[in-house]
């Protein structure tokens, strides 16, 4: 199988590396709700739009954003 952001081999959807952005993104969803009360959509557009967000966070949630998953 293949990573859906990367086509790097994966076990399920995600490669480790994006698997492990997704798990972070998902986990920080919640406190971030929370403080700002933004949506999850509102929410992944912050992530891509941070400057200090890593690379492969912002790759996942673009990935999220365009696939509707979001």
């Amino acid at each position: 199988m293949k990573c859906i952001v990367c086509d790097r081999d994966a076990k399920e959807k995600y490669c480790g590396l994006h698997e492990r952005a997704y798990r972070n993104i998902v986990q920080n969803f919640e406190d971030w709700q929370r403080a700002t009360g933004a949506s999850w959509k509102e929410y992944l557009k912050a992530v891509v739009e941070n400057s200090y967000t890593g690379a492969w966070a912002k790759e996942v949630a673009e990935h999220l954003l365009k696939n509707k998953d979001g």
